[in-house]
């Protein structure tokens, strides 16, 4: 059965209310999901959709040419568009893998020697070394004693982490440590053993330039 030859009760905004959007035709569901009020216009952007395969293959001037629809429904499928191909991505990119300093460097190091304040991050990874994420705890001036260290393994516990490397910036442009530095890796991997969450590494990035503690044993 068409769209156009549903009765009211089976109008699309009804039928995916009781059955879901599986049960819909892709006229029906570009209805519900365009605020499309005309069944011909519907049905004209469905066999759009058919003939060019995804609605991001559609030429903005064809949906345009559509009596009833015009720039904001193309708006609307240029948007939908865009989100369905992030989600794609999304799924498969795969997750960056840390097997080196370098390689932890390559994923902050343009962003965090733009930095001119201060700041501390904090990378969660996996068991196979993986990030999960990276939070942004600390603006600022950080030191053992401003720095809380419960703060820092608060969200990878709730996200599971295995392991977490801890980051910050200098903006002087000097990425040698300072004494505090050092006291606050050493603070950090003994709160780590507490809640079985490993210090994988400390690192300073600054002007392009970044220190590993774990390599030089600096609070290891």
């Amino acid at each position: 059965m068409r769209y156009t030859e549903f009765v009211n009760n089976q109008k699309p905004r009804n039928r995916i209310k009781e059955l879901g959007g599986r049960a819909l035709a892709n006229a029906e569901l570009l209805s519900v999901a365009l605020w499309i009020r005309e069944s011909e216009a519907a049905e004209s952007l469905a066999q759009l959709y058919n003939q060019y395969g995804s609605l991001a293959a559609i030429p903005r001037e064809k949906i345009v040419e559509i009596k009833g629809l015009g720039n904001q429904v193309a708006d609307a499928v240029n948007a939908i568009s865009e989100i369905v191909r992030r989600e794609a991505t999304n799924v498969a990119e795969p997750k960056p893998s840390i097997n080196s300093p370098k390689d932890i460097a390559q994923l902050v190091m343009y962003e965090m020697s733009a930095l001119d304040r201060e700041e501390l991050w904090v990378m969660l990874l996996d068991s196979r070394n993986q990030v999960l994420k990276i939070d942004r705890l600390y603006k600022g001036t950080l030191d053992s004693c401003t720095v809380k260290v419960g703060e820092i393994f608060r969200s990878a516990i709730v996200e599971g982490a295995a392991s977490i490397i801890v980051l910050h910036n200098h903006p002087s442009g000097d990425p040698e440590p300072s004494v505090d530095d050092i006291k606050l890796t050493r603070a950090i991997r003994e709160a780590g053993r507490l809640v079985d969450i490993e210090l994988l590494d400390h690192m300073v990035i600054a002007g392009g330039r970044f220190v590993s503690f774990k390599a030089r044993g600096l609070g290891f």
